[in-house]
C-alpha cells in the first residue's frame, strides 16, 4: 500500500501547472514521434542498402555463372493488341498481315521440317570435297593368305589428313650485266646492269608477303599472340624472335594504312553509323614518343605526361569500333583514354545519325558538331538495363520486357520492305508501342512504394524516360537500326584478341592494330577469305597499286567470287532462319 501510495501523483489545483504538464507531455510525444521518424527513415535506408547489395550480388553471379543470352520467352505482354477505336486502317491492315505472315512462316518450317524426316540423307554428303588430293594406298590381305581366292574389288575408306605447313627458301638470282668500257670512257669504268628489283615487304626482300599475311592473319583474326606464333613456325622449322614478327606486322601495317584510311572515309557515307568501344592496357612509355606530326598530340600528352609523372605503369587505353549500317564496311580507332575527342575526331566531317549507347560523350555530339549529326540511342541497352532488374521487380520487367519485345517482333516482321513502308510501319506500329511503354513507365503500377526512385528498376526507368527522344530516334528514319547490336558484336573480336596478346606496348602499336583490325573486320563483314583477301592486297599494295576502292573487301568481293566463305553465308542464313520461325511461333502462340 505505501508503494502504491508512492506512485500517486496529485493533479495540480491551478489551470497554469496543467498547461505547463500538458505542454511538457506534447513535448515528450513530439521528441518520440520525431525519433521513431528518424528510426524509420535508418530503417529504410538500410533495408534499401540490404536490397541494392543483394542486387548487386545477384547481378555479378548472373556474370559468374549464369545464362548471357537476353533472349526471354516468360512475358506477360503479346504482339497484337487491342488498339480500340484509335486504331487506324493501316494498323489493322499491318496486324493482319503480320498474322498471316506469322502463320505462312509457321507452316512453311512444318512442311520443310517434314521433308526433312522423309527423305533420308544422301550418301555423298559425308565425302569430302572433290578439289583435294588423293593419294592411294593398297591395304592387302599377306600373299600366304592371297593364295587360292580371287580378288572381286575393294572397299573405298576416304580418311582426312593433317600436314604441317612447310616453309622453303626462295633463292632469287639476279642477272648481272657489264657494259663494254668504251675507249673514251674509260675514266667511268664499267657499268653493271641488272633486272629492276620489286619493292620487299622488308628492306633486302628477306620476306615474301605471304609471310606478312600469316603473321597478320594469326594474330589479328585468330588472335595468336607473337609468342604463339614463335611455336607454330618453329614447328616448320624456323624459330624467328617476337621482334622480327613485330618488324614484320610494322610492315604489312605500313603498306596497308591507306587502304585503313580509305575504309573509314567510305563508311562516313553511310547515312547512319553504330559506335562502341573497350577499353585496353597500354603500357607507359619511359620517355615521352615523338609526337610533332601526330593529330592528337595535345591529348596524348595531356595522358602520357600525366602517367609518367605519377609513376604509373600502364594506363587504360581505348579500342572504338565504328560499323555502317548499310554499307559492308567497319572501322577501328585508338585513342589513349575514352575522351570524347575520339569519335568527335573520327566523325569531323561525318554528316548522318551516331547510334550508340547513352554515354555522355555521345548525348551532345549533336550540340558539338552543329546538327550535322544526330544521336540515336540503343534499345538494347536500356532493355538490358531493365533486364537487370528482373529477380527484385519481376511483374514490371515482364510487362516492359514485353512491350519491348513487340518493337523487336515488328522491326523482325518489316526488315524486307523498302524504306518508304519501313518507316510508315515504323510511324505507326512502334510509335503505338513506345505510346504504350511511356504510358506504363507513369503508371501507379512504376511510382508504387516499392519502385523506389534509387532503386535499380527505378534508375532503369528513369534512363528511358531520360534518353526518351534518342530511344525515339528510329522511328524518324527508316535507315537507322532500332539497337547498336552489330557494333557490339563487332568489338568482340577486340575482346578476344585482348584476352590472348593482353595489352598494347606503345601509342604506335594500338594504331597499327586500329588499321589491320579495320582491314580485316572488313573482310570478314564481306564473308571474304582473309588469307586470300590479304595476299592478294598485300601484293598488289606492294607492286605500287594506289586505286584503294577497287582493293576494298566489298570491291575485291565482286571480282573474286571463288574466296567468298559460302559456308559463312549458309550458317547466317540458316541462323537468321531459325530465329524467324521462332518469333512467327511465338506470335501466333500468343495471339
Amino acid at each position: 500500500m505505501d508503494a502504491k501510495r508512492s506512485t500517486n501523483v496529485q493533479p495540480p489545483n491551478d489551470i497554469e501547472s496543467c498547461h505547463r504538464i500538458i505542454a511538457s507531455l506534447k513535448s515528450q510525444v513530439e521528441e518520440q514521434a520525431h525519433s521513431v521518424l528518424e528510426l524509420k527513415s535508418h530503417n529504410d535506408k538500410l533495408e534499401e542498402k540490404n536490397i541494392d547489395l543483394q542486387l548487386k550480388v545477384e547481378k555479378l553471379l548472373q556474370q559468374l555463372f549464369g545464362r548471357r543470352s537476353e533472349r526471354r520467352v516468360d512475358g506477360d505482354g503479346q504482339l497484337f493488341l487491342d488498339l480500340g477505336d484509335e486504331a487506324t486502317p493501316e494498323v489493322v491492315s499491318a496486324l493482319e498481315e503480320a498474322i498471316r505472315e506469322a502463320e505462312q512462316v509457321t507452316q512453311d518450317a512444318e512442311e520443310e521440317k517434314q521433308k526433312r524426316r522423309r527423305k533420308p540423307p544422301a550418301k555423298n554428303d559425308r565425302k569430302f570435297p572433290e578439289h583435294l588430293p588423293r593419294i592411294e594406298r593398297i591395304v592387302d590381305l599377306p600373299e600366304a593368305r592371297r593364295e587360292g581366292l580371287k580378288l572381286i574389288g575393294y572397299d573405298e575408306v576416304e580418311t582426312l589428313e593433317w600436314i604441317r605447313p612447310k616453309l622453303r627458301v626462295r633463292v632469287n638470282k639476279y642477272a648481272k650485266y657489264v657494259q663494254p668500257i668504251e675507249k673514251n670512257r674509260v675514266e667511268e669504268g664499267p657499268a653493271i646492269i641488272s633486272p629492276e628489283r620489286p619493292t620487299g615487304l622488308v628492306a633486302g626482300d628477306r620476306f615474301d608477303a605471304s609471310i606478312g599475311v600469316e603473321v597478320i592473319a594469326w594474330k589479328y583474326f585468330y588472335h595468336l599472340p607473337f609468342y604463339r606464333q614463335q611455336d607454330l613456325f618453329a614447328g616448320s622449322g624456323w624459330t624467328p624472335s617476337r621482334s622480327t614478327l613485330a618488324n614484320i606486322e610494322t610492315s604489312v601495317e605500313f603498306a596497308l594504312r591507306p587502304l585503313a584510311e580509305h575504309l573509314r572515309s567510305f563508311l562516313k557515307t553511310d547515312a547512319c553509323v553504330g559506335c562502341d568501344d573497350t577499353g585496353v592496357v597500354l603500357i607507359t612509355p619511359k620517355v615521352m614518343p615523338d609526337l610533332s606530326n601526330h593529330p592528337r598530340a595535345d591529348r596524348v600528352v595531356e595522358v602520357l605526361e600525366k602517367a609518367i609523372a605519377s609513376g604509373k605503369p600502364s594506363i587504360q587505353a581505348n579500342f572504338w569500333g565504328y560499323y555502317a549500317s548499310r554499307l559492308p564496311v567497319v572501322g577501328f580507332d585508338f585513342t589513349v583514354s575514352r575522351h570524347r575527342d575520339g569519335p568527335d575526331d573520327v566523325l569531323a566531317d561525318y554528316e548522318g545519325t551516331l547510334i550508340g549507347d547513352c554515354w555522355s560523350g555521345f548525348q551532345k555530339i549533336d550540340v558539338r558538331s552543329d546538327s550535322r549529326i544526330k544521336f540515336a540511342a540503343c534499345w538494347a541497352h536500356a532493355r538490358r538495363k531493365i533486364d537487370e532488374c528482373r529477380s527484385a521487380f519481376p511483374i514490371q520487367v515482364a510487362k516492359l520486357e514485353s512491350l519491348i519485345r513487340m518493337l523487336y517482333d515488328i522491326e523482325d516482321q518489316i526488315k524486307t520492305l523498302d524504306d518508304a513502308e519501313r518507316l510508315s510501319r515504323r510511324q505507326s506500329l512502334s510509335r503505338h508501342v513506345l505510346g504504350l511503354i511511356d504510358e506504363y513507365l507513369q503508371s501507379e503500377t512504376m511510382s508504387s512504394p516499392k519502385v523506389l526512385p534509387k532503386s535499380n528498376l527505378g534508375q532503369a526507368a528513369a534512363y528511358v524516360r531520360r534518353h526518351w527522344a534518342a530511344l525515339n530516334r528510329f522511328t524518324e528514319d527508316a535507315r537507322v537500326p532500332i539497337d547498336n547490336n552489330d557494333c557490339e558484336q563487332l568489338m568482340k573480336r577486340v575482346a578476344t584478341g585482348r584476352k590472348n596478346w593482353l595489352f598494347k606496348g606503345s601509342l604506335s602499336a594500338g594504331e597499327r592494330a586500329a588499321n589491320l583490325m579495320t582491314i580485316i573486320g572488313t573482310a570478314i563483314r564481306n564473308e571474304l577469305d582473309v588469307h586470300a583477301y590479304l595476299d592478294d592486297v598485300l601484293r598488289r599494295a606492294l607492286a605500287g597499286e594506289t586505286d584503294w576502292s577497287a582493293l576494298s573487301p566489298p570491291a575485291w568481293r565482286d571480282s573474286h567470287p571463288e574466296s567468298i566463305c559460302d559456308y559463312r553465308q549458309d550458317e547466317r542464313r540458316q541462323a537468321a532462319d531459325r530465329k524467324r520461325v521462332r518469333r512467327a511461333r511465338r506470335r501466333r502462340l500468343k495471339k
